[in-house]
């Protein structure tokens, strides 16, 4: 794992501020995101392993892929806890440690929006799924409104620099169906994750490999 990957100031900063936005609606969106679920998962970018909890007991095995050392600590001690068999592993999005067409799902949860390379990230979501799987997605996007969305372009250099690599005018559901995935349900919606932070626009939603 590069050096870079390594930020444990903000990984602590990060385990407050999403464990803060579990009790303001996150905790039900990653329940809305692992309903139904079954077989074997690749989690892409656990974090902290918010997520852990929620897997349907139909999941046989989450294979939880973590690059920072801070937050894949947190999840190994949160897999202890799962309900699910979890195995957390150092890797990062672009080079899964998985191998080829051996998950049926693959999650990712609020992390397209800081890999470094979507396309490559999403090139593996492909190598790794079985024909048929299914990505799972919840991920905060560009706006739709014009000029907020201007704005999110305007700051994203900084804010990215600041916010562990964080871009918030990603299109990922563009950029997922340009990976040569079939999109089915999205869910569009703001959610404001912080107390007196204005909602962000967010999607929820399921793409098949084709």
């Amino acid at each position: 794992m590069p050096e870079s990957y390594a930020n444990p100031q903000f990984a602590r900063t990060y385990v407050k501020v999403a464990t803060r936005a579990e009790g303001r609606g996150a905790r039900e969106h990653r329940r809305e995101l692992l309903t139904g679920l079954s077989g074997v998962v690749c989690e892409v970018g656990a974090g902290h392993g918010l997520n852990f909890a929620h897997y349907p007991l139909s999941v046989t095995q989450v294979l939880a892929v973590e690059p920072e050392p801070t937050l894949r600590g947190h999840a190994a001690t949160a897999a202890t806890r799962a309900p699910v068999t979890v195995t957390v592993l150092d890797g990062t999005a672009e080079a899964l440690p998985v191998p080829d067409q051996s998950c049926d799902a693959v999650v990712t949860s609020l992390v397209l929006c800081t890999v470094r390379d979507q396309a490559a990230a999403l090139a593996e979501v492909r190598r790794v799924l079985r024909p048929g799987g299914e990505l799972r997605f919840y991920e905060h996007v560009r706006s739709a409104h014009r000029l907020v969305g201007a704005g999110e372009d305007l700051v994203a250099p900084l804010w990215a620099r600041f916010a562990g690599g964080c871009h918030p005018n990603r299109d990922s559901v563009r950029v997922i169906t340009d990976a040569g995935f079939e999109i089915g349900a999205v869910r569009r919606f703001g959610f404001s994750p912080q107390r007196g932070v204005p909602p962000f626009a967010h999607v929820l939603g399921q793409a098949t490999r084709t």
